[in-house]
């Protein structure tokens, strides 16, 4: 029977639709408006029913597609609960999210068929896996029915991640009439070993996967992944540093990768995010006054802010780096006798009892201070204004009388300065913590700053503030969200070990702040592969790969003394040129990688009705973004045309009969970067 490929169906299935728990959710959400105008109501998303967050992010409709119709009806007689309905995000997809306690009486006939067809185990204790695999059943429920009520059009399954592959498996064997396709964020085994520090990519060649897989206790999750990837028609990873670790732990090179884009918002005018940076590090200058009082014996104008942000993972985020390149940094400004400071940021969530009372004390002393003088300067503006008006002052031909200080200052404001001033003294350092650490002695952070001797002492140029929590604008000590603290910052620091893309780096490019990642991590590698000297746009990548661990860490607190010896000017030139990037990291863009692989599921489902039997991810040609000639720079067209990310500045091919063409319904120029003009700076701010 012969489908329409071109008007085809997308359904997409993964744990987190509709439902925070990890980053799948944000690539989710942030690529919809995308799919969804290329789609409209051909696009769904499939995954299991959670009924506290369905109930927020989800508004229920009814089910107007007659073979959609068809399909649930059969599978809600056979007593399946399902949420069909609109997920509440911009671009508003339709998702399809099923109850899985109402098949749960179906699990162990269907671990048992699990186990005939596949050799897959299933432990009864592992309750993600049992979610796994009765949400996989559900799904090839599903897709088999809808595909047999719905005979004209093509259906294309992508599953997200192992808790989503079962599915795939079973549409592999029982031939279920569709393409799929298999995206790994991160292996699953990959993950574990790097968590047992392990020197992992210098070994991938020689690890037992099963004996590994087995001593950890997750050989059941690994067969379900490695099933996965090989029952898929494409298989595909989300950077290059992880189909090279897919490859050797999953057993199948990745037909091709499927970077992580956002949604940009562009200003204007380059000076609105320039003004953001201002206003956002002002916010972040208000705590550092209350953090440091008494000791701050710092210009803030002179004050540059790092930082590093995500999961508390101290080996594989690169946190270790981190530290220890800034002390080496710090012994390197001391013996530049430089004046500037640096005060370098640790956000990530630890076990704690909320704050130490020194922080609470050091902002409540700050607010008082910060009120008085309001009050005085209220107060002697009035008393000035009254002076100046008062024609004694004034009517005396031979001279005109001004106010000395007594007598706009009186001694009862001097009395209350006084009082906020003593209440300014301290004995101690400012913490390098906020909060009461519960593991405080056992902490690795902690611990290597002890070690380090980053006490933020007054002799230190680096100063260093753990705060083991994410940001929001409810915090009582920092309120602010985590992008306006990141618009806030100058630099952010992310040399992480094991990264399969890395959304930290990527969130700065779109903000227009510089960053620095490694070429181990997805985001690095593609930054490292598009464009030729990428720290001439602010993208600073360490060498974890070919170098050993010194004199990684040594590239790292180069490149951080770099860039503290720049000047404003010379910053806020290089933020115009981050923020130029960011096109290149906007789904409009990464959507045509996603466009290649449902193409190519296509071709290998339905090779009948292509002429040409290419993989469209494949080009032989290579180019690079070149540095930019003058001081703003920016990204300019070549000869070949524009280029996409998910190649790693590979040239696409040329579109053919065979290859569909993929365009959003919009009026919005989408060759920003690539077309910009230079940008000549200001130095308003810095």
């Amino acid at each position: 029977m012969t489908r329409d490929i071109k008007n085809h169906y997308l359904f997409e299935v993964a744990t987190e639709v509709a439902n925070r728990v990890g980053g799948i959710y944000s690539v989710l959400k942030s690529k919809a408006p995308v799919t969804v105008s290329e789609y409209k109501e051909k696009y769904m998303l499939l995954g299991p029913l959670n009924y506290k967050s369905a109930s927020v992010e989800v508004e229920e409709l009814p089910v107007t597609n007659k073979a959609l119709k068809k399909t649930l009806d059969s599978m809600e007689s056979r007593g399946i609960k399902y949420l069909y309905g609109r997920w509440l995000i911009e671009g508003a997809p339709r998702v399809i999210l099923f109850d899985l306690g109402s098949a749960a009486y179906n699990l162990n006939e269907w671990k048992t068929d699990l186990w005939n067809i596949a050799a897959i185990p299933s432990p009864s204790t592992d309750t993600e896996t049992n979610d796994a695999i009765l949400l996989g059943y559900l799904t090839a429920w599903f897709i088999g029915e809808f595909s047999c009520h719905q005979t004209d059009n093509a259906i294309i399954l992508h599953a997200h991640e192992w808790l989503a592959g079962v599915a795939l498996t079973l549409c592999r064997q029982r031939k279920i009439d569709c393409s799929t396709i298999f995206t790994t964020h991160a292996t699953l085994l990959g993950r574990y070993l790097c968590a047992g520090s392990v020197d992992f990519y210098n070994n991938l060649d020689k690890f037992d996967v099963d004996y590994e897989a087995g001593k950890r206790g997750i050989y059941h999750r690994y067969c379900i992944e490695r099933s996965a990837a090989h029952a898929a028609d494409v298989f595909t990873t989300v950077s290059h540093i992880t189909a090279y670790e897919s490859e050797h732990l999953l057993k199948r090179k990745p037909d091709g990768v499927l970077p992580n884009g956002l949604n940009v918002v562009k200003f204007q005018a380059v000076h609105e995010f320039q003004n953001l940076h201002a206003e956002k590090k002002e916010k972040i200058n208000e705590f550092i006054r209350g953090h440091f009082y008494g000791q701050l014996d710092f210009n803030l104008d002179n004050t540059l802010y790092f930082f590093i942000a995500g999961r508390y993972e101290y080996r594989n985020k690169g946190v270790d780096f981190y530290i220890e390149a800034l002390a080496r940094l710090n012994h390197k400004l001391k013996a530049a006798k430089s004046n500037l400071t640096v005060v370098a940021f640790i956000i990530m969530p630890a076990k704690n009892n909320s704050y130490t009372i020194e922080t609470l004390r050091g902002q409540a002393v700050i607010r008082q201070l910060e009120n008085t003088v309001k009050d005085i300067q209220d107060a002697m503006s009035k008393r000035l204004l009254s002076w100046c008006q008062d024609p004694h002052h004034f009517n005396d031909s031979n001279r005109t009388e001004l106010p000395d200080l007594d007598d706009i200052l009186k001694s009862s404001d001097r009395v209350l300065l006084k009082r906020r001033m003593i209440a300014m003294k301290r004995d101690t350092l400012p913490a390098i913590v906020t909060h009461n650490m519960i593991d405080d002695s056992t902490d690795p952070i902690l611990n290597q700053i002890r070690s380090c001797q980053l006490f933020n002492g007054k002799q230190d140029r680096v100063k260093i503030i753990f705060h083991p929590e994410f940001l929001n604008s409810s915090n009582p000590v920092l309120p602010i969200d985590y992008d306006e603290f990141v618009r806030g910052c100058h630099l952010g620091v992310f040399p992480s070990y094991y990264e399969p893309w890395g959304y930290t780096p990527a969130e700065c490019t779109v903000m227009g702040i510089p960053s620095i990642t490694t070429n181990l991590s997805g985001f690095g590698c593609y930054m490292e592969d598009l464009i030729e000297n990428s720290q001439d746009y602010g993208i600073y990548i360490v060498d974890r790969r070919m170098k050993s661990v010194d004199e990684s860490i040594n590239q790292l607190t180069d490149q951080m003394f770099e860039f503290v010896q720049k000047t404003r000017r010379q910053r806020i030139n290089q933020r115009n040129r981050v923020e130029r990037l960011s096109d290149l990291l906007d789904w409009k863009r990464m959507g045509l990688e996603y466009v290649k692989a449902r193409m190519l599921s296509l071709r290998r489902a339905y090779p009948e009705d292509f002429h040409q039997n290419i993989n469209p991810f494949e080009s032989d040609e290579k180019i690079k973004l070149t540095r930019p000639l003058s001081v703003p720079g920016s990204p300019r067209d070549n000869k070949y045309g524009a280029m996409t990310p998910g190649d790693l500045g590979t040239l696409q091919e040329s579109n053919d009969s065979d290859y569909l063409n993929w365009s959003l319904r919009d009026d919005e120029d989408e060759d920003v970067t690539l077309r910009g003009a230079s940008v000549a700076p200001s130095d308003h701010e810095s």
